[in-house]
């Protein structure tokens, strides 16, 4: 596991990545990556004396090279942007060690806080001065980094909003997302309520869709609690529901709810893996044939062939039982997808198809001695 990145190295991987971007050599989100060379104790002298002279070049300007976080915005790439004048960030010293330092030596956290500070950056309206009240480190005039008159700038004000959450984004496509969905998953299967709530509030306080968390939620109610406690898929939904009709924040206490409810309830995943088990039978089997006591009769001719003949309605039998019933294929032998567990409802529900599976032994038996001669 790599360790946390101290304040000097996040501030030389942001200005480091965003330069790479620029110069097409590295794209911002191998910010990880980017990391973990700037880490690496195996890296030459040569690249390592490089890197320290970009950095200092850069931080004596209080420059950094943005690339495509605001190149893109400009409808320019990385390079075009820089040759306009546009693509260059002016970031105030004090910004800078505040970035650094709520990263937490984190260099994804790093460059997501980076990009939205971006975003909400102010355009100079003058070449900055090195006596200028707002504290904007001046780039040389003689400086290849030189900054145009229109370059954006991050101020404190404006870094401080993005660290303190009030200006947001959820990567849906980073690995963070996947991590934090898989320890809410996780949590709820494993029993662990206070945990649920956790990664729930993480995922809602980091901007993710709580639609997208109903509906996983409404998942694990299927997946992982099932026919133990029935009543998980319906809270799921009731949740589901809530959201979308009072929205954020309010219906956010209905998705705790129902975390803590499909946390703290019995646990089957019988279904799920009887329902894998019956598509893979499908795959290889392929497409066989309805046996024709099973067919739908709407036609006297589908009745002359002799659609649903000896079909035996359920109704009609011993305890609504058609015991020794056919309901697979012609030439498939039974199957017993379906294994409940001894756990919530699954205990009566398995003890009920035990009991069934013995009528329909019965039943077996004594069909194959009123063949026998």
């Amino acid at each position: 596991m790599l360790k946390p990145l101290e304040i000097a190295d996040l501030e030389h991987l942001a200005d480091r990545a965003l330069g790479d971007a620029e110069r097409g050599l590295a794209p911002a989100q191998d910010a990880g990556e980017t990391a973990s060379e700037e880490t690496d104790a195996a890296a030459s002298a040569a690249d390592e004396a490089n890197e320290a002279d970009q950095a200092g070049l850069v931080e004596q300007a209080g420059v950094i090279e943005q690339a495509s976080l605001v190149g893109q915005a400009n409808g320019a790439d990385g390079a075009n942007a820089g040759d306009s004048g546009h693509g260059r960030l002016l970031i105030e010293p004090e910004a800078r060690r505040l970035l650094a330092e709520a990263a937490d030596g984190d260099a994804r956290r790093l460059l997501n806080l980076l990009e939205l500070a971006a975003e909400l950056a102010e355009t100079c309206e003058q070449e900055p001065r090195s006596n200028s009240s707002s504290g904007v480190v001046p780039a040389s005039s003689t400086s290849p980094l030189s900054l145009h008159p229109l370059s954006p700038c991050i101020r404190v004000e404006t870094l401080r909003q993005v660290i303190e959450g009030s200006v947001r984004r959820f990567d849906k496509g980073g690995d963070a997302f996947y991590d934090q969905i898989s320890a809410l998953h996780k949590s709820v299967r494993g029993s662990a309520p206070d945990a649920a709530l956790y990664w729930l509030a993480r995922m809602i306080d980091g901007g993710c869709d709580p639609l997208y968390i109903a509906r996983r939620l409404v998942r694990m109610a299927s997946e992982d609690i099932g026919n133990a406690d029935p009543r998980a898929l319906g809270i799921a939904m009731d949740a589901w529901d809530a959201q979308q009709r009072l929205g954020s924040p309010e219906g956010e206490l209905a998705l705790a709810q129902a975390a803590v409810y499909l946390a703290s309830a019995a646990k089957s995943n019988a279904v799920y893996r009887a329902w894998n088990s019956a598509l893979e039978d499908v795959r290889k089997q392929g497409s066989l044939e309805v046996p024709v006591h099973l067919r739908n009769a709407p036609t006297r001719l589908m009745k002359q062939l002799g659609y649903g003949h000896a079909y035996r309605y359920a109704h009609d039998e011993p305890d609504a039982y058609a015991a020794g019933e056919q309901y697979f294929p012609d030439g498939m032998a039974a199957r017993r997808y379906y294994q409940p567990v001894e756990r919530g409802l699954e205990i009566r529900i398995k003890e009920k198809l035990e009991r069934l599976a013995e009528l329909d032994r019965v039943a077996t038996a004594g069909a194959r001695e009123g063949q026998s001669p």
